[in-house]
Formats: structure tokens, C-alpha cells, sequence
């Protein structure tokens, strides 16, 4: 079967702000408070697909979630109308009204996580709704994320959508998750990355009760599934997943050299099952982990071109970081598996913690199931131009943290995803 990568990037929503909400994430804290510039941060990300579709990938959309979600606060015992749950929320407890604004549903990475049919016991492509129950903000996210998952991909002929594992065991999706494939293809390795505990403060999200809970739900191969412990000195530096310090593409796994607990061992696993595997590790007296996590060196998305060349999609600020650019530099001269180095910028993202890789969930399917996903998630130029259109006119320019309580906010942001949800033909009650 030919497999074909279709990367679902998640457009910034109108209610991008920095909040400062996700704990150990230090692009997100460092930026708490400032002002936001959702227009920007939407049309960077549209520039970045446009730019992936122009190198010949394939390329689709997830939708921003409703935001504010005043759904959440009403849960929360807030009660009356739409503005009436709102201006009780902002007066109660304005971090709950920042919680509900978030539009961290962008970083697709951790909608969920993907298991393309070669790999699966049924012959499906099996997705796994993460529950992302680590951080507040976040754990809200899931239904509306199955949703839009359900509607895409809902040809059983082809796909199998998964509810989340039950909240108790942390679970985000494919931002820990990576597949090593032969460079003959066929099924290939998948490999799911945990923490334990809480390690400098900072809490480890992906538990590794829930990832054997995704690969039985699956039926993935035990022979070929692999559960791999992140190093403590990940986590405490910063690497609040593992994407922030390591990425996969084909049979090449791309890691820093402090990125897992027992490097030794998993690369010894990965080379009995994949004999052709590349594994490029960056040395640390090359590129430090607080130079790899603040460039987001790793966070890019490393994809294979339609004529099999490698190219690493980065965010401008590896190249503005001395130590990552001249190590990356090399590699390309010396004829390393990454043959391409494509800079994007997704700044205003980047402010909020979250660079290429977060910002895509990468679907490997064949022909006909290609054929069978609702082409409503999938874009052209010509969607892409429509979608710019949009954000030009209706997405805010700025957001401060005090805006977040002006009822005119909350009022152009709803307008805002409905007038793109339209735009894109989607009914008012499908996503």
C-alpha cells in the first residue's frame, strides 16, 4: 500500500492570548502577560501551509475550538446568559474566564494519537482522542476535538476514532509519540514516549498507563511497539513533551542526546527492529538542551518531499540560534539524511510555546482512504486565500490579559470562528 502523509495543522484561533497557563512550558510563562496578536499568529500559520503545499505535501485544517467556552464555566456553577456567565467568571476568578479564552486547541500535536493502518491488527488507522487532563485549560479541549476528528475521518471503511483513556492517566496525544518505518516501508515501529512524576516543579503529561492503553486500543504488534521513558533532564529543562526534543520521519529519528532516560537501550531496541534506521543524536557540547528547548530545534517538522528528499520545516528562531544553525549546517554538507532546511515563521505561536510541530498532526493513509476524508479539512490555495481572508477582516489584532473581560471581545470572537466555519462550509452546529 502506498502511504500518504497528510498534515492537519491547527489554525490559531481569534482568542489567542498569553495567559501564562501551561506549567513547565517556559515560552508560555516567560510571555505570561503581554499582548497577543491572534490576526498574525493565524496568518503565520496559514503562510507555513501554504509554504508546505508549495514543497508538494499534502496539507489539511483543524478548526479553532468555541472560545470563549462558556459551556466550561457553566459547568463550573456560573449561570444566566452568555455575557451574564462571563461578567460573574471575570468578577469571580479571572484566571477561570483565561482558562475558558484559551486557544491552545491549535497545537494539533496533541489532538490526538495516530496509528496508520500497516501498523494495526484490523488493517484500520486507528486515532486515539487525547484527554490532555494535565493542564485545566486543556482538558476541555477533548470533545470538541472528537468531534471534528469524527467528522473528518468517519468512513469506517478506513478509520477508527478512539474516546480518550479515562482522565486519571495523563494522555497528549502525539507530541509524545513517534514512528520509525523501514526504508523498504511496511508496518512500522511505534514508539510512545512517558514521564514519571513531577521533575523540577514541572509535572510529566504523558503517563505511560495511558500509552499501553492506546497501543492495545490500537492492536498494535507488542513485537514492534515501544515504551520509552523521557529523560528527567528533559522535563526539567523544559521539554514539557517530548516533540521539544526529538522527531521521526521515515526510518531517521532526529534527538537531542539528553532526550530519553536509557538512550542506550531504546536505540539498541530500534536498531534490532529497524536495522536501517538513522539515528542523529546532537551532542550536548554541541547544542545544549536549553538551546535545543528555546530554539525549538526539535519542534520542527521533519517530512520527506514528494522526490524523497528529507527537509527539516524549522521555525526562524533555530537559525537565529549560533550553536543549533551551525551544527544543522553542517549536517546538510556533510550529506546527513536531512537534505533541506525550510525556515518558517510562526513567532507569535512560538511566544505561546509551541513551534511547527505542535502545530500539525501528521495522518499517513492510503489512496482510497485519502479519498474518503471530508474535503472540507482539506486545503488548497484557493482555501487558504479564503481562510486569509477571513482572519484579515474579523480576528483581533491585539489581546491583552484585561481585554479578556470586555464583553466586546467575547462577542467579536464568537463572530470570528462562525464567519469561518461558514466560509469553509461547515454548519453552525458540526463543529
Amino acid at each position: 500500500m502506498v502511504v500518504i502523509e497528510v498534515n492537519f495543522d491547527g489554525l490559531v484561533g481569534p482568542t489567542h492570548n498569553y495567559a501564562g497557563l501551561s506549567i513547565g512550558n517556559l515560552a508560555s510563562a516567560n510571555n505570561a502577560g503581554a499582548v497577543s496578536a491572534p490576526r498574525l499568529a493565524a496568518l503565520q500559520g496559514v503562510a507555513k501551509m501554504r509554504r508546505l503545499l508549495a514543497l508538494g505535501f499534502r496539507q489539511g485544517l483543524f478548526l479553532p475550538h468555541v472560545r470563549p467556552n462558556i459551556d466550561w464555566l457553566r459547568a463550573l456553577g456560573f449561570v444566566g446568559s452568555d455575557a451574564e456567565v462571563l461578567a460573574s467568571a471575570w468578577n469571580a476568578d479571572r484566571a477561570l474566564v483565561a482558562n475558558a479564552f484559551s486557544a491552545s486547541a491549535m497545537w494539533t500535536a496533541n489532538a490526538g494519537t495516530v496509528s496508520p493502518a500497516p501498523d494495526t491488527a484490523d488493517g484500520l488507522c486507528h486515532i486515539s482522542v487525547a484527554n490532555l487532563s494535565t493542564m485545566p485549560h486543556r482538558a476541555s479541549e477533548c470533545g470538541q476535538t472528537e468531534r471534528q476528528l469524527r467528522l473528518a475521518f468517519g468512513d469506517a471503511r478506513f478509520f477508527r476514532i478512539h474516546s480518550p483513556v479515562p482522565a486519571a492517566f495523563g494522555d497528549e496525544g502525539a507530541a509524545n509519540f513517534m514512528r520509525i518505518v523501514p526504508q523498504a516501508g511496511g508496518s512500522g515501529v511505534e514508539i510512545f514516549v512517558y514521564g514519571e512524576g513531577h521533575v523540577g516543579g514541572f509535572p510529566s503529561r504523558q503517563s505511560r498507563t495511558a500509552s499501553e492503553a492506546v497501543a492495545r486500543r490500537h492492536g498494535l504488534d507488542p513485537a514492534r511497539t515501544l515504551m520509552v521513558r523521557q529523560s528527567d533532564a528533559a522535563i526539567a529543562a523544559g521539554a514539557f513533551h517530548n516533540d521539544v526534543v526529538a522527531v521521526a520521519n521515515g526510518h531517521v529519528l532526529f534527538t537531542h542526546e539528553h532526550a530519553f532516560a536509557d538512550p542506550r537501550a531504546f536505540y539498541s531496541d530500534l536498531r534490532r527492529l529497524v536495522p536501517d534506521v538513522v539515528i542523529l543524536a546532537v551532542p550536548a557540547d554541541r547544542v545544549s538542551l536549553k538551546s535545543a528547548i528555546g530554539s525549538y530545534l526539535f519542534n520542527s517538522q521533519l517530512v520527506t518531499a514528494p522526490d524523497g528528499t528529507m527537509t527539516l520545516v524549522l521555525p526562524a528562531e533555530a537559525r537565529e540560534d549560533a550553536a543549533v544553525w551551525t551544527w544543522l549546517t553542517e549536517q546538510v554538507a556533510d550529506g546527513g539524511p536531512i537534505r533541506r532546511l525550510e525556515v518558517v515563521d510562526v513567532r507569535e505561536s512560538m511566544r505561546n510555546g509551541g513551534g511547527p510541530a505542535c502545530l500539525r498532526l501528521r495522518v499517513q493513509v492510503g489512496e482510497d482512504a485519502l479519498a474518503s476524508i471530508d474535503p472540507r479539512f482539506l486545503l488548497d490555495d484557493t482555501i487558504c486565500t479564503r481562510i486569509e481572508d477571513v482572519v484579515a477582516r474579523e480576528w483581533p489584532e491585539a489581546i491583552g490579559f484585561d481585554d479578556l473581560g470586555d464583553p466586546r471581545l467575547w462577542e467579536r470572537c464568537t463572530r470570528a470562528r462562525a464567519t469561518l466555519t461558514r466560509a469553509l462550509g461547515f454548519g453552525p452546529d458540526e463543529v
